[in-house]
């Protein structure tokens, strides 16, 4: 294992050393902030790698999943148009559609005309649906917790305050 002043390195930090080197003396240069960015990249990575691999079935992808996902739980939980869906997704409205045809031919949503406006589509989950999402719900969690299972409960808190603190300075 090799240390620097007490801390155990990692890969990134051979790569901020390279990095840091070819720059120095110049001030704009951050081996803090590049360290971060690459370690939030690589874990990122990862962590789509496993959800890629968790999916190697092509009747249920892992584009289906997010799809009943964000149905389930994200902002209008258990049913929503599929406007509503595709913004809380972050995918166009054509990019939904196709996920939504995909899952109400597997039977896992209904999509049903709203009768007080006709022109309003709703979808919902099916049993099934829910089933499938639950199943792959219990896994992602697993994976989620083995890629953070270096930290204690106090070092997620501390991380999370971190992220947070980052992204409601970017929210403003």
């Amino acid at each position: 294992m090799n240390y620097a002043g007490g801390v155990e390195r990692d890969e990134v930090d051979q790569h901020v050393m390279r990095w840091a080197s070819l720059w120095e003396g110049e001030p704009d240069v951050a081996p803090e902030i590049e360290g971060a960015i690459t370690r939030m990249q690589f874990l990122l990575r990862r962590q789509k790698r496993a959800d890629a691999a968790a999916f190697p079935d092509p009747s249920f992808t892992a584009e289906d999943y997010k799809t009943l996902h964000v149905l389930m739980v994200q902002p209008y939980p258990l049913e929503a148009t599929p406007a509503q869906l595709a913004e809380a997704a972050k995918v166009t409205r054509a990019a939904m559609t196709a996920r939504l045809d995909r899952l109400a031919r597997a039977e896992l949503i209904t999509r049903e005309v709203e009768p007080q406006d006709r022109r309003r589509v709703i979808v919902r989950p099916t049993a099934a649906g829910r089933a499938a999402w639950e199943q792959h719900i219990h896994a992602g969690m697993a994976r989620d917790r083995d890629l953070l299972a270096a930290l204690s409960l106090t070092e997620l808190r501390q991380l999370n305050s971190l992220l947070r603190k980052v992204l409601r300075h970017h929210e403003r």
